[in-house]
């Protein structure tokens, strides 16, 4: 990491409230055309069958500046995908619940460089694998030192996800391990990949995160998530269990097939009745419902009259808390489920709690600093405290990273820097 590059991304709580008084973006450029550019570019790719439905909106630090929806909640059936249309957002769960972390860290109900045994004891349990004996068994040790909240919330604490470890699934095949999407406690049972603080990895991190929320506010993360982020913030259909009013507007998620074309709907569906609520994917949402979080995270915490995270927290969670380690290439070992994925290679990328930072300026135009990250089905969204600029894009499409839907996100994105 070069001096200059350090310099920014320990940014000030003073150059960020500095940046939340520059001029709104709406107010640059012509706002009328950029509409008609973005709405023509989703539709254009709703019609030629490029996705089967996609909502994006757009704000600033003082509201929408983009709205749009394209397409079909599920191909074949007449309902149109509408901006209050909803979606699974998968692991944009996880900055939620990273939020919902920091305000008990506020509180100091949680110290995000303790052991986070001392809250959840049972992750104490995990051990690091080294392989595989010659009986198929794995081998493991224990870990060097003890997982943080910072590990899990920067994903450094040695966990990974079977869609992109190969050893992971193999660790779960033997020893008949429940796949994370079931919500079944066994699922989080699975190894480190290396000692915590050593490296970035991908995986069940937040789902632990979640469960430190769970033990020290006493209530079950969503009505935690509920009470205390989403009421304030205004976010009125998200939750992990579907309502009936939700479920009426609610999307399908579509296979891609070796052929290039969408198979029909997957019947994928968090459990309504699970274990545990996934912190770290099990969220349904709308795009005006997340764009209200972006909005929050622009304006350091405030949402209205609300303040739902003091700016410092916001400020600390948005830049660099990994040190000198680096995002890495996600290689698939599920290719229904993921393409390999990483955003903008080439480009060194941090990571915050809980969001990928890229340091340097990304090629859609993001200055350095944005923030950004994901969901399976191809949902997206970035936050940008420089221009004080955020977006959400959501479609409903397997696998990860989707050869058209991924770079129609970039589009979406760079239609505001360019």
């Amino acid at each position: 990491m070069t001096t200059d590059r350090r310099t920014f991304m320990v940014t000030s709580a003073a150059a960020l409230a500095t940046a939340a008084h520059a001029p709104a973006f709406a107010q640059s450029g012509d706002a009328a055309s950029r509409k008609a550019k973005i709405d023509a570019m989703l539709q254009k790719a709703a019609e030629q069958g490029d996705v089967p439905g996609v909502v994006a909106m757009a704000t600033d630090r003082n509201g929408t500046i983009y709205e749009g929806a394209f397409g079909r909640r599920i191909l074949g059936q007449p309902a149109p995908m509408t901006a209050d249309t909803v979606v699974w957002i998968a692991s944009m769960t996880k900055a939620l619940t990273a939020a919902g972390a920091m305000q008990l860290v506020e509180q100091g109900k949680l110290d995000l460089d303790a052991p986070a045994a001392k809250v959840v004891p049972d992750v104490a349990k995990a051990d690091v694998l080294e392989g595989f004996g010659s009986d198929g068994q794995p081998r493991t040790r224990r870990p060097k030192r003890d997982i943080t909240l910072r590990h899990l919330l920067t994903h450094t604490a040695g966990f990974s996800y079977d869609i992109w470890n190969a050893d992971i699934g193999k660790y779960m095949e033997v020893k008949k391990i429940p796949g994370i999407i079931s919500c079944q406690n066994a699922a989080l049972t699975t190894p480190l990949l290396f000692d915590p603080g050593e490296r970035w990895d991908y995986g069940i991190n937040i789902d632990w995160a979640g469960k430190m929320v769970e033990a020290v506010s006493g209530k079950r993360l969503g009505a935690y998530l509920a009470e205390n982020l989403f009421a304030p913030l205004g976010m009125t259909s998200t939750a992990f269990k579907i309502t009936s009013d939700m479920r009426t507007r609610l999307a399908k998620i579509h296979q891609r097939d070796d052929k290039d074309a969408f198979a029909p709907q997957m019947d994928l569906e968090i459990p309504q009745d699970p274990e545990f609520e996934m912190g770290g994917g099990g969220l349904y949402s709308t795009a005006g419902d997340y764009l209200q979080f972006v909005r929050m995270i622009l304006n350091r915490g405030k949402a209205g009259a609300a303040q739902v995270l003091k700016p410092e927290t916001v400020d600390l969670m948005s830049k660099n808390n990994m040190g000198d380690l680096r995002v890495i290439l996600l290689r698939t070992a599920a290719p229904p489920l993921s393409n390999d994925a990483e955003f903008f290679p080439g480009v060194a990328k941090g990571w915050g709690l809980s969001f990928q930072i890229n340091l340097d300026k990304a090629p859609t135009g993001r200055p350095a600093g944005g923030l950004m990250w994901a969901g399976l089905a191809n949902s997206y969204y970035w936050i940008d405290h420089t221009t004080g600029i955020g977006g959400v894009y959501l479609t409903q499409i397997l696998p990860f990273a989707d050869k058209k839907s991924l770079p129609l996100y970039y589009e979406f994105e760079k239609a505001f820097y360019s």
